[in-house]
């Protein structure tokens, strides 16, 4: 991909030659690719949703759970048309739905894999650190939007993940996402079939950056979107700020969701305190690749 700007980044780069800040190359890369039983309720349901997690990232933040692939680029390299093989395996498996994780920067050859649609439901699982000309050529083809909205301080965007421009790009971004799919639909039995999920991950001192992101979010899309305040922060081995060395604590959570309810977010999803857990980061080795 000559003179690569698929993203806010804006390289620049031919990743033929030299990669750009996502660490990716040229061709897809994916390091597993297998049911996932860990995202929102909406998303796996009782039969998992068909996760495929894709290798390298173009955010930088120092607190990533999946840094051995976001940072490391850990994984393998595929064709397109091995793409469209996992969809159709996890499909026959019984997921509910294809859930690409971290795709943005495979943009151009994602499109190529979804030319065709698929019989469940197709997810974008991203950072929302998105550009809206890239995520406007998905239209009709991705039926759920799953961003995260991680700052409204720019600051600390820049601080945790070298992007202070991240509240502007992501703010557009998933205003796109829900011009795309209007109010969240859901079957019989809870189960998304369109919409947009807005995740947030609560960061150890931070509670106003959080307190910031419910103010945007009540104030933009009230409860035509799902909202899901995350406790899960795990502090890991390779960042080096002391503040992320600790948990969120249950005050400042407890304070955060009291807050979400008073702004009228009722379409939201919280989590038990006890959620920071290892566990919920997948074994990357290279499963349905």
């Amino acid at each position: 991909m000559a003179n690569c700007n698929i993203c806010p980044r804006n390289c620049n780069v031919d990743r033929m030659q030299k990669t750009g800040v996502c660490g990716a190359p040229d061709t897809l890369k994916i390091a597993r690719a297998a049911a996932h039983f860990w995202e929102e309720p909406c998303i796996s349901g009782t039969k998992g949703s068909g996760t495929v997690f894709f290798s390298g990232c173009n955010m930088k933040c120092v607190f990533c759970q999946n840094y051995e692939i976001s940072s490391g680029c850990f994984g393998k390299e595929i064709s397109t048309e091995r793409l469209c093989e996992i969809y159709k395996e996890l499909i026959d498996s019984g997921v509910h739905n294809i859930n690409l994780v971290t795709p943005t920067h495979y943009a151009e050859k994602i499109l190529e894999s979804l030319e065709k649609s698929l019989s469940v439901p197709v997810v974008y699982n991203s950072s929302g650190y998105d550009s809206t000309e890239t995520l406007k050529k998905f239209e009709g083809k991705i039926q759920i939007y799953l961003p995260d909205m991680k700052y409204m301080d720019s600051s600390l965007a820049k601080k945790y993940s070298l992007a202070p421009d991240y509240p502007e790009k992501a703010k557009s971004a998933i205003r796109e996402m829900f011009r795309q799919t209007g109010e969240a639909v859901f079957d019989d039995n809870g189960i998304m079939l369109k919409g947009v999920v807005v995740r947030h991950l609560m960061l150890p001192d931070s509670t106003e950056n959080t307190l910031d992101v419910i103010d945007w979010v009540s104030d933009e899309f009230g409860d035509k979107v799902v909202f899901s305040l995350m406790s899960q922060f795990t502090p890991n081995k390779n960042c080096t700020f002391p503040e992320l060395q600790k948990t969120v604590s249950e005050e400042e959570y407890n304070k955060a969701v009291d807050y979400m309810y008073l702004c009228g977010i009722e379409n939201a999803y919280v989590q038990d305190f006890s959620s920071a857990k290892k566990e919920y980061t997948p074994p990357f080795d290279l499963s349905g690749v």
